[in-house]
């Protein structure tokens, strides 16, 4: 209930909060009413009283004090703590005993925050964040993951495996088979760390909690090369964001296949043509528009030079079409993975202050 003065003296607040850029709804919120009902408190008779009654209205089958301390000794019993009331009910019955209807054990059980799996589970473990890396060369951080790729027979797949560098964004390795395997990804990472002429704990591994990625053969693999792996977050894609990203830029090419693979060999064909285009033809957004295999080399250092002298020399000619700094060709010295707040703080701020210093 609420009375005449401090109903007005509610509108009131309220009317100031709105007319300062307060949402009513939030207004109303801080006060504990809701929104509906300053309304028709607005659009009433300004002294109406409230005509709520005031009887307490409690069913006469209601369960007494008693009878629910009995359902809740019964529901945590030996027998029954650990099943629902859908299982209760029954073998109560069973036992010719009735003490309440099984939505009844649920309504309670739910007042008393018991309305949970009542099994013996172990607790959900908490999940953090995989550890922030970076990489400011190439061969320091790859990243890998499996992608399907259709068959003409309905239901089944060719699975490629594709390794990239994450500071060059450069397919470093991959390969199509018929099937998932961590003993196949195992062959492709070791063929790759051999023509990388990659060096005991100098990379790190990174891809996400698939069967393959922690099958025993490649966590076998991963030690006897010494390259150090990284796993993502059961259930969090955007933990392992450059190989989806790479998969998506391959798969949304103009040359696509529209018809399934009839073949492996049709399948390997074809991602040998898109990993030569993707590594020496793509020009990639992420390191200022050269390609992969560029940045893989260190070419990147020079060409971006140029293009930024050519900007320099031709806003020289005519000044008037440069308000500001000419565009940022400043190379990408490094790359994150999952980074941490400050990190990516300092990631999103670098170019700005790139620009800054060119002005």
């Amino acid at each position: 209930m609420t009375a005449l003065e401090e109903r007005k003296t509610m509108i009131a607040w309220i009317g100031e909060a709105t007319l300062a850029g307060a949402r009513q709804a939030l207004a109303c919120k801080e006060l504990g009413l809701s929104a509906r009902t300053v309304q028709r408190w607005q659009s009433g008779e300004p002294d109406a009283v409230d005509g709520r009654s005031l009887r307490q209205y409690e069913p006469p089958h209601k369960l007494s004090a008693e009878e629910r301390s009995e359902l809740l000794a019964v529901a945590n019993s030996a027998e029954f703590g650990h099943l629902p009331p859908s299982q209760i009910v029954p073998r109560l019955a069973d036992q010719q005993r009735y003490l309440a209807s099984e939505s009844t054990f649920y309504r309670v059980l739910k007042a008393e925050e018991q309305l949970a799996h009542r099994r013996s589970e172990q607790p959900v473990k908490a999940c953090g964040k995989p550890r922030a890396v970076r990489a400011d060369a190439p061969n320091q951080l790859y990243s890998w993951d499996i992608t399907y790729l259709p068959a003409t027979i309905r239901g089944q797949y060719f699975y490629l495996y594709l390794f990239m560098d994450v500071f060059s964004r450069k397919i470093v390795g991959w390969q199509v088979y018929a099937e998932e395997s961590s003993a196949q990804a195992s062959e492709v990472l070791k063929d790759l760390c051999a023509r990388e002429a990659i060096q005991p704990n100098r990379v790190i591994l990174h891809s996400d909690n698939g069967g393959p990625m922690k099958g025993a053969t490649m966590l076998a693999t991963l030690q006897a090369l010494g390259v150090m792996p990284s796993l993502s977050r059961p259930g969090v894609s955007n933990d392992n964001p450059f190989s989806e990203s790479l998969f998506k830029t391959l798969k949304y090419r103009p040359a696509y296949p529209l018809e399934a693979f009839d073949t492996l060999f049709a399948a390997r064909t074809w991602v040998t043509e898109l990993v030569r285009w993707y590594n020496h033809e793509h020009r990639h957004s992420a390191i200022r528009f050269v390609t992969p295999a560029q940045r893989h080399a260190n070419l990147d250092r020079d060409i971006l030079e140029r293009r930024k002298a050519l900007y320099e020399a031709a806003r020289q000619r005519n000044p008037l079409r440069w308000k500001g700094a000419t565009r940022n060709w400043q190379r990408i010295h490094v790359v994150h993975l999952n980074p941490d707040r400050a990190d990516l703080s300092s990631a999103i701020s670098q170019p700005r202050n790139q620009e800054l210093k060119a002005a």
